[in-house]
């Protein structure tokens, strides 16, 4: 659903957002969004510089087969498989908005406007298949601006590292632990470190991390409403903000480490935190929540078209919120702990899953159109 808001009234909560030094972009795509001028609006008066989508935002967007017609009848007429199909469709989709986001690359020297996809999520589980089709998925799109999606499983660590050593920028998805997290950033890390042994200019080599919100306090919420205690009742919607708090922590660590400021002096860029995932899930909670609390500098909010209308409305943006946090953040998820809720067996549980949603997703999508090249064929005999 495409949401017309009022520009003039809306644009200061965002601009104080980006004052702050969060980019916000736009977790969400389709064609009718890239041809109505929607995104370019979006990019012009509500201060979004970048584009996430993912299995299920195109099978929302593809699903229905609207502004898609055209180029699945040409497709079926080729009688091209639907694998090719679809990733016909969404690299097309990519590549405009790309287009659209091209000034603000151009300005920020590639920190922002950028427009992510992803790999195919059933190679989520295999390193060399992941590797192949980022490279393929890069071509394909054509634009300096892309970001490639790897998901951040055992397999896809690896793969990150190949994909940044070979010159293109990725966005890691699907990252919901600590630990995974600097896994993460250390796969990045060697990536640079074997582009540079290639020659490869590491200023132009951009990547974020996807640290996702809302779902770790829908799965932790759940079962602290099961223990049903004053103390379980009052740890909710507390998990998720602590959580990413602690993530901007070991990014900061991170990134002021010795081997940091060694690829630092080669220009590198670092791996901006992304929070992914910010749409809040349960209404008890304000739906700016996870914009309001985490803000940083040299962070990304990634955010539903909804929650972006609902910040520019009443959110209320009062400076950093995650720094001066983390001896609360540890606390919180320390107290989760002591209730029996396991946060490895948590985080374990939502990364499988997250797997299991963008596959089922992208299986949707196929269907969808298997089924419009099918009815295309039919109708053009």
């Amino acid at each position: 659903m495409i949401i017309v808001t009022d520009a003039t009234a809306s644009a200061d909560n965002l601009k104080r957002l980006s004052d702050e030094g969060v980019s916000i972009w736009l977790d969400d795509l389709s064609r009718k969004r890239i041809e109505s001028g929607n995104l370019a609006e979006l990019v012009a008066k509500q201060h979004v510089v970048g584009v996430t989508t993912n299995p299920s935002i195109f099978q929302a967007a593809i699903g229905t087969g609207e502004g898609y017609q055209e180029q699945l009848a040409d497709l079926a007429v080729r009688g091209v498989t639907v694998d090719e199909a679809v990733r016909m469709m969404t690299t097309a989709d990519v590549r405009a908005a790309a287009d659209v986001l091209r000034p603000v690359y151009d300005a920020t020297g590639g920190r922002d406007g950028r427009v992510s996809i992803e790999v195919d999520p059933r190679l989520a589980h295999e390193t060399a298949p992941t590797i192949a089709e980022a490279k393929q998925l890069s071509w394909l799109v054509d634009r300096p601006n892309v970001m490639i999606k790897i998901p951040a499983t055992l397999a896809g660590l690896p793969a990150i590292t190949e994909v940044i050593g070979l010159g293109i920028s990725v966005n890691v998805t699907l990252i919901f632990s600590l630990e995974r997290y600097r896994e993460v950033m250390d796969a990045y890390l060697a990536g640079l470190e074997k582009a540079a042994a290639k020659g490869l200019d590491l200023s132009t080599i951009h990547s974020v991390a996807s640290f996702f919100v809302s779902r770790v306090d829908s799965e932790i919420d759940k079962r602290l409403t099961v223990l049903g205690t004053d103390e379980a009742l009052a740890l909710k919607g507390r998990a998720a903000l602590a959580n990413a708090r602690l993530a901007y922590e070991a990014y900061e660590d991170v990134f002021q480490g010795g081997r940091w400021t060694a690829l630092a002096g080669a220009r590198a860029n670092k791996q901006r935190p992304l929070w992914a995932s910010t749409g809040v899930k349960d209404p008890a909670y304000k739906d700016t929540l996870y914009v309001d609390e985490l803000v940083a500098p040299g962070t990304v909010n990634t955010m539903p078209e909804g929650t972006l209308k609902a910040t520019a409305d009443h959110g209320v943006i009062t400076g950093d919120t995650v720094t001066g946090g983390y001896a609360q953040a540890r606390a919180d998820l320390a107290a989760v702990e002591r209730l029996g809720i396991s946060y490895e067996e948590v985080v374990k549980q939502l990364e499988d899953e997250g797997v299991a949603k963008f596959e089922a997703a992208w299986q949707d999508l196929l269907d969808a159109v298997t089924k419009s090249l099918n009815s295309e064929g039919v109708d053009g005999e």
